[in-house]
This record gives C-alpha cells, sequence and structure tokens, in this order.
C-alpha cells in the first residue's frame, strides 16, 4: 500500500534522479520537472474532460429514466470519442462579418484558465505542480479571468444573440464573485493561511463542511453559476438566445469551448473538495484515490442539480447573487470571526 500511495511522487524522483545521474544542471532539470507536471495535467483535463461528457450523459439518461449512450464501446465509453473525431473532422466555418482575430483567439484564451487553474489543486499527498503561498487567491483571480474569452466571443461575432450571451456572463461574473470569496474567506480565517496544503492539513480532525456547512451551500451554488451550469446557464439559454457566446462557432472551434467547461466544473470540484471535505486525506486508499472519489461526488452533485432544476430568470439569477448569497456569506464571514474570537 506503501507504493501506491506515493506511486506518482516516486515515479517524479525516479525522472529526477534519473536526470541527475545524467549530470544535467539543476535548472535543466527542474525544466523538464515542470514540462512534465504541465504535460501531465494537461492529459489529465483533456481525459477528465472527455469522460465528463458521457458522464453527464450518463446521470441525466438516469434521471430522465433513459439508457444513455450504449452502442459505441462497452456501455457506450467510446462515444464521446467517436464524437470527438466527428468534430475534428467538421469545416472550420468562420462567419464573413465577424472581427476575425478576436473571433479565433477567443476559443484558445477560454481554455487557458481552465488549464492555470489546476497548478493549485493539490491532487494527492505530495502531488501538488506549485503549493502557493496564495493558493486560494491565485485561483480566484485565474478563474475570474474565464469571462473575458466570452465577452470576446460575443463581441467578435457580430451576432445580437452571442452579444446578449456574452453580457449575460459578465453579470453573472460580476453577481457571483463576490459571494464566492466570502464563501471560501471562512476557511481561510480558520487556517489563517492561503496555501492548500495547509488547509488540507487542517482538516486532519474535521473536516470544514462540518465548521462552515453554509459557505460550502453557497460555494456549490455560486460554483455552479461560474461555470455556467444550469439552472444558471443563462450565457447560453438555448431557449432565448441560441446558443449564446456559442451560437456562431462550429467544429473544434465549438468543442473548446465545451471542453473548458467541464475543465471548470472539474477545477471548482477538486476545489470544494480541498476546502470542505479534507482533500485527499482519508483511510486505507491512497491519496489520490481519496480526492478522485470525493471530486466525483461533487461532480455528481452539480450534475444532478443540473438536470432536476429549470433555468431560471435573468432577474432571479441577480437577486438570488445580490439579495440571498452575497447577505448570508458576509453573516458567515462575521460569525466565523465572532466564534473564533469567542474561542481564542
Amino acid at each position: 500500500m506503501e507504493v501506491l500511495q506515493n506511486l506518482f511522487v516516486n515515479i517524479a524522483q525516479f525522472l529526477r534522479n534519473g536526470m541527475t545521474d545524467m549530470n544535467l544542471s539543476q535548472v535543466t532539470i527542474e525544466t523538464v520537472m515542470d514540462l512534465s507536471a504541465g504535460i501531465t495535467v494537461l492529459g489529465v483535463i483533456c481525459l477528465v474532460a472527455l469522460y465528463l461528457v458521457y458522464a453527464e450523459r450518463k446521470v441525466s439518461a438516469f434521471i430522465q429514466m433513459r439508457l444513455g449512450p450504449n452502442r459505441v464501446g462497452p456501455r457506450g465509453l467510446l462515444q464521446t470519442v467517436a464524437d470527438s473525431l466527428k468534430l475534428v473532422s467538421k469545416e472550420d466555418i468562420i462567419p464573413e462579418r465577424v472581427d476575425k482575430i478576436v473571433y479565433i483567439l477567443a476559443p484558445i484564451f477560454t481554455f487557458i484558465p481552465a488549464v492555470l487553474a489546476y497548478a493549485v489543486i493539490p491532487f494527492g499527498k505530495g502531488m501538488i505542480p506549485v503549493d502557493l503561498n496564495i493558493g486560494i487567491f491565485y485561483f480566484i483571480a485565474v478563474g475570474a479571468l474565464g469571462t473575458i474569452p466570452l465577452i470576446m466571443a460575443g463581441w467578435s461575432s457580430n451576432n445580437k444573440y452571442s452579444l446578449l450571451g456574452a453580457m449575460r456572463s459578465l453579470a453573472q461574473m460580476l453577481s457571483y464573485e463576490v459571494p464566492l470569496v466570502f464563501s471560501i474567506l471562512g476557511v481561510v480565517m480558520i487556517t489563517s493561511s492561503l496555501r492548500m496544503s495547509d488547509i488540507i492539513n487542517a482538516q486532519s480532525g474535521v473536516w470544514f463542511i462540518v465548521l462552515q456547512p453554509l459557505a460550502f451551500i453557497i460555494y456549490v451554488i455560486v460554483s455552479a453559476a461560474e461555470t455556467n451550469r444550469a439552472p444558471f446557464d443563462l450565457p447560453e439559454g438555448e431557449s432565448e438566445l441560441i446558443a449564446g457566446y456559442m451560437t456562431e462557432y462550429s467544429g473544434m472551434r465549438w468543442a473548446i469551448f465545451f471542453l473548458a467547461e467541464y475543465a471548470h466544473l472539474f477545477a471548482a470540484a477538486a476545489m470544494a473538495t480541498t476546502l470542505f471535505l479534507g482533500g485527499w486525506r482519508g483511510p486505507i486508499l491512497p491519496s489520490y484515490i481519496w480526492f478522485t472519489i470525493k471530486t466525483a461526488i461533487m461532480i455528481y452533485i452539480f450534475m444532478w442539480v443540473r438536470w432536476t432544476f429549470p433555468r431560471i430568470r435573468i432577474d432571479q439569477l441577480l437577486s438570488l447573487g445580490w439579495k440571498i448569497l452575497l447577505p448570508l456569506s458576509l453573516a458567515n464571514v462575521l460569525g466565523t470571526g465572532v466564534i473564533l474570537y469567542l474561542v481564542n
């Protein structure tokens, strides 16, 4: 079990020792290790996004009493692979009157913040790519960048539906970013640290979902809105805006938006695991297995919410953010401060 516990850490150490034996410079070794970590994380993102689509279709089918994908591969496991090949083979159509440079760059820039967010996610014991002392701040800052490419896509498409979807996305981000920060602030106050490893170590006795239940509920609701998940998927509401900011996109450019959306979903679930569910901590099983199990449970919750509740109106979305979630998150911060003061 000890071998499995440190499997990936031992592989990384083996690579480092091998390059040291080859008398490579320290700069070269660190560069190769950083590139290896980046490529590994990118591979994880692509694989996760690929099979989250399959999981979403299976979960929705279960809730709606359908079968879901079941033809391509065993139990339909290769359906998303076939869909990906289909999208790659599709013609890349660029409308005539779009702002071509911004139009082309928008899908690429959408994917970049999703990848950057994974740099501070602790996938297991000793398996965090970069353990920044401002890890939480970095995660929030990078996540906020995800709205800019949506604005680029909506504006450059020269389409009123696309522009409306982009403006909705901006309003949604502004409304829900503030309660997101305050929901996390209670955890930061308890641990007195923004470092991911410190937050996980502070949950060795009791998970923060027990100490911060209100913050956890707010985080789940806000994360669903931040990742444009139903019932908060107003920026791409097909019943009103065709496909919102993605209306004029097709083929792989359209697929990249979806890839980024599921990458953000996994990142939000992983952060919930880190902040409230003890991160990779757990008995017997290797740390990365526990992290995967907890993250999968959070992802299922997001999917269950999506396929259970109907889409809300834009005025209801903004009212929920400013009139309910923000006051509740502020009250949680105040209550946490008072309790910490009395305890100390």
